[in-house]
């Protein structure tokens, strides 16, 4: 059985728990340690795969096409590991498998409850991350704050399988927030007080303290902390916001935070290997040239929706020996004929996926303007389709060219809904999820990008590049550049007669690394690059 290290939040939310609990992964992996990561949300959604943006930012695919939190793909870039469902685990999921086996009579009659019936049903699903692999330390977020009415049958798991590990295998840490008083120029620590004496209310004593703050975290202030939450001074960690998240992992190593938990478990102190990691922070530090990208969506006043583009793209920009500026684009904007001039300055132009009709008419604006002025545009998903309808409308003469999703009477329906997702009514996890192979045509941009001849990427979506206009788009100049091994999906489509303009069904971003940026992800920097230095301000070549 692997050891345990349970990450809790208090004082507030969106604290930063994921982004911690991901670094504590780094830096114990860099200690040659097998590390896996779960996420316990406490909302009764079955996973985020049909809730709003807005509501939890991006959804996270996993290989085995799970719909998960935005965390996970924290916890992936930073362990370089790939995750799957069980890694995340929310109440609906829970609630769900205890009362199908109480309509199925597992219970033999008995009445269900929370303890031990769901706490139960959580603690199985806790110790299967570590019995699925060969797993030395298996790092537990808890999504919210402590005190939420929610999450108390996370917590009260939690507390019970202390009991049954023994406490030498299991770690506590709480990740808290201290609020600065302008008023007085002070950071307050009563808040974490707080937070940690109803922890201990529920029987959890925390062992190590993530002190979050804006502001420099005094050793008098770490002193106080130590002293009223009953924890050693070494195991209060300040954590100062940081504009760069890849530096998180060494701040907790250079606060000897890996170290103390080595010593915690009874393991071994061995020389953590971090050069790499520290190469990369470097890079994105100290570069002085600049890749300008214009992020074209619906959700731009929401940077978390589009988390994994915008790291891929950060990914990207490290071996280019460059910096990323993201120029954030309102699809809504160009539908009504602004925002092209924040077009004229970028270097490039990515177009995400998303759903919906709103705001589609912008990203098809975008994707013509990237075509008819040469830019690299990079289509995901979504962005992949508005390319085609694009290319259809406009070089191929089909003005009524469109995707079924949004408009269901066109005769150039050049998108359109998969076979199997026909009949489909439920929303939750039924789209085409998780990883698939696709076959690369040689000698194309993407077949170049790769070096291979065949990948699997991961997908999220329903609709698809209808066949039965393959022929006309081909002899207008698009090649179909990535297909499925049965040739019947389209998975990536290109421009021949462009710098480069790649689009893809699949979601690369989803699998870009820190120390390996994805292929097209890297392909699409290095044009833009290129683009820069020959860019002119170009007015748009369209009526609007």
């Amino acid at each position: 059985m692997p050891r345990f290290i349970f990450c809790t939040g208090g004082v507030v939310s969106s604290v930063g728990k994921g982004v911690t609990a991901a670094s504590i992964g780094r830096i114990l992996k860099a200690r040659g340690l097998k590390v896996m990561i779960q996420k316990l949300d406490p909302y009764l959604n079955v996973d985020p795969g049909t809730m709003s943006p807005y509501q939890h930012g991006e959804v996270f695919v996993t290989v085995d096409g799970a719909e998960t939190d935005l965390d996970l793909g924290h916890y992936e870039r930073f362990i370089d590991e790939n995750l799957n469902s069980v890694c995340n685990v929310t109440t609906g999921q829970i609630y769900n498998e205890v009362i199908a086996k109480e309509r199925r009579g597992d219970y033999l009659g008995g009445t269900i409850q929370v303890i031990p019936h769901i706490t139960n049903e959580i603690k199985r699903r806790v110790y299967e991350v570590g019995k699925s692999q060969d797993v030395d330390i298996v790092i537990v977020e808890v999504g919210g704050t402590v005190g939420d009415i929610e999450g108390q049958p996370f917590f009260e798991t939690l507390r019970q399988m202390r009991s049954e590990l023994g406490r030498k295998n299991t770690m506590f840490v709480h990740v808290t927030f201290l609020p600065y008083i302008g008023a007085t120029g002070e950071l307050k620590t009563k808040p974490t007080q707080h937070s940690v004496r109803e922890l201990r209310s529920i029987g959890i004593q925390p062992h190590v303290i993530i002190a979050r703050s804006d502001h420099e975290v005094s050793d008098e202030i770490a002193h106080k902390i130590a002293l009223f939450c009953d924890v050693d001074v070494e195991a209060v960690i300040p954590l100062v916001t940081t504009d760069n998240l890849y530096k998180v992992p060494l701040m907790l190593e250079e606060a000897n935070l890996g170290d103390y938990i080595m010593r915690y478990f009874g393991l071994e102190q061995v020389e953590p290997d971090l050069g790499e990691w520290r190469r990369i922070v470097k890079k994105m530090r100290n570069n002085a040239d600049s890749v300008k990208i214009a992020i074209v969506g619906k959700y731009v006043e929401l940077h978390d929706a589009y988390m994994s583009v915008k790291e891929a793209l950060a990914h990207a920009t490290i071996p280019t020996d460059h910096r990323l500026e993201i120029e954030w684009v309102y699809s809504g904007d160009l539908e009504k004929g602004k925002g092209f001039e924040k077009l004229e300055n970028v270097d490039g132009i990515v177009v995400p996926g998303g759903f919906g009709y709103r705001g589609i008419e912008g990203k098809i604006q975008a994707a013509r303007y990237a075509r008819e002025n040469n830019i690299p545009y990079l289509g995901l998903c979504l962005g992949m389709q508005v390319m085609c309808i694009e290319f259809a409308r406009n070089v191929l003469d089909m003005e009524d060219a469109n995707s079924t999703e949004f408009e269901t009477p066109t005769d150039h329906p050049v998108i359109d809904l998969m076979l199997d997702q026909r009949g489909i009514t439920n929303m939750g996890g039924t789209m085409r999820l998780g990883v698939y192979p696709c076959v690369l045509t040689p000698g194309t941009k993407a077949a170049r990008a790769y070096g291979v001849d065949r990948v699997d990427e991961r997908h999220r979506h329903r609709f698809e590049f209808n066949n039965a206009f393959r022929e006309d788009f081909l002899k207008g100049g698009m090649v179909f550049s990535g297909l499925s091994p049965d040739e019947q999906l389209v998975e990536i489509a290109e421009l021949k007669a462009h710098p480069f303009m790649v689009g893809s069904q699949f979601h690369p971003e989803f699998q870009s690394r820190p120390t390996r940026p994805h292929p097209l992800f890297l392909d699409f920097i290095k044009s833009s690059i290129a683009f820069s230095k020959t860019r002119k301000k170009v007015p748009l070549k369209q009526e609007v």
